[in-house]
């Protein structure tokens, strides 16, 4: 684990970006080491369209990456996101083993397989099981039950599933670059373990990340997976709204997004104006305050998507520790305030931490997901090496078991 390379890479719909870390020493931080980005093509609310397209950008990224840190890459932690991402929860019981009733990390592990049991709709394929509490003889609340005592051992999990043509097209792509991959993580998961703490899971939390085509957000308490959701709505759709709403390009929007952009109209005289002639081949004033309210129409929007997904869980505005907001919407001006109105939680913008690095990009909140599969690879080799056998159950072997051909014909053609 020491020295060992360790890359994060987050296919998402605006951009492809890479983040590779290294481990000093087993107390240390993660040292970020390298990190790269470009212009995604080929993919579509996180979903693949042209595998070409899509397969030429990762490839370009790879290149910046390589050429940052000094050597090939050969693995990766990928990303999987899109609205086809299903969640639900099942339940796992078995027969302790052991004569003399004690479990161990077998029985664990027979348990967490049983639940894996559940009835999938077609196409679709397990990404991760992940153990949230266990029952030990009817004692439960229990979240690690090795070393116990008993007949019976039952697990609750959370199951995360995948379509398969979307597992497949994905795992193509990145095989047709020569990189090989490690494990496919959902998006909002990987996120969530580079800006949540464990005392935030605990107290209970929402982590969104609202990037340029798909919000996701995932709900914790008590340390445990409550719910997950991939929404089809995000930056480009404020982006769209502003280019509808003046009758000016669609670049042209996003340029007085980024620049001029906020959530909060009252920000804003009635006299604040700007000249479209500063930002393109347009002519005339547009008031702030219009381009604002356009804004906080559809920012409020969203957060009420997110807020009716609360409720299905009984969480709307009961979460403590609030609201983490993430991916490359949320530098809008003026989100956090919407957020707190619209959800009625306390929140921030998540920033990764436990982190080191001189690379001054990684501090962009559009970075956080890369980084959080890099760390969320760190864990799994950590424990591998352990033989700890924690929350982190995402070896899923249907998915290997469906791409192992699709990676060795790619590799094959490898000069």
């Amino acid at each position: 684990m020491i020295n060992e390379i360790i890359t994060g890479l987050d296919i998402g719909s605006s951009a492809i970006r890479i983040v590779v870390g290294q481990k000093d020493a087993p107390d240390t931080k993660l040292r970020i080491v390298g990190a790269a980005e470009v212009p995604s093509a080929g993919v579509n609310k996180g979903v693949i369209t042209s595998i070409d397209d899509a397969s030429d950008a990762i490839s370009a990224c790879l290149e910046k990456a390589e050429r940052m840190v000094g050597i090939p890459l050969d693995q990766s932690w990928v990303n999987i996101s899109g609205p086809n991402i299903l969640s639900q929860t099942s339940k796992g019981v078995v027969a302790v083993a052991k004569v003399d009733g004690e479990i161990r990390e077998e029985d664990v592990e027979r348990a967490i397989e049983a639940a894996r049991t559940v009835v999938s709709p077609p196409n679709y394929e397990i990404l991760h099981v992940i153990p949230k509490t266990f029952t030990v003889d009817g004692q439960e609340g229990i979240k690690d039950p090795v070393g116990m005592t008993g007949i019976r051992l039952e697990v609750d999990t959370q199951i995360i599933q995948g379509l398969s043509s979307q597992i497949k097209n994905l795992t193509k792509c990145v095989y047709k670059t020569g990189l090989d991959i490690e494990d496919l993580v959902f998006s909002i998961l990987a996120t969530s373990e580079a800006v949540a703490t464990a005392r935030q899971k605990e107290l209970g939390t929402v982590v969104i990340n609202i990037g340029s085509s798909t919000t996701s957000l995932v709900v914790f308490e008590e340390g445990d997976v409550v719910h997950t959701a991939v929404l089809p709505i995000g930056g480009d759709h404020i982006t769209a709204d502003i280019a509808i709403g003046l009758r000016i390009s669609i670049d042209t929007a996003e340029r007085i997004k980024v620049e001029c952009g906020s959530a909060l109209p009252k920000g804003f005289d009635k006299k604040d104006e700007i000249n479209l002639e500063e930002f393109g081949t347009e002519e005339g004033n547009i008031s702030l305050r219009y381009v604002a309210e356009i804004i906080e129409a559809r920012v409020e929007e969203i957060f009420e998507k997110i807020d009716n997904e609360l409720k299905k869980v009984d969480r709307s505005g009961l979460l403590p520790a609030g609201a983490i907001l993430t991916g490359g919407s949320v530098k809008l001006q003026g989100i956090i305030e919407v957020a707190k109105n619209k959800l009625r939680l306390p929140a921030t913008i998540g920033q990764a931490s436990n982190i080191m690095s001189a690379i001054d990009k990684i501090n962009d909140v559009s970075f956080t997901t890369a980084i959080g599969l890099m760390v969320w690879g760190e864990q799994i080799l950590s424990q591998n090496k352990s033989n700890n056998l924690t929350r982190f159950v995402s070896r899923f072997k249907s998915v290997n078991k469906a791409t192992n051909q699709i990676r060795k014909w790619f590799k094959n053609l490898m000069p």
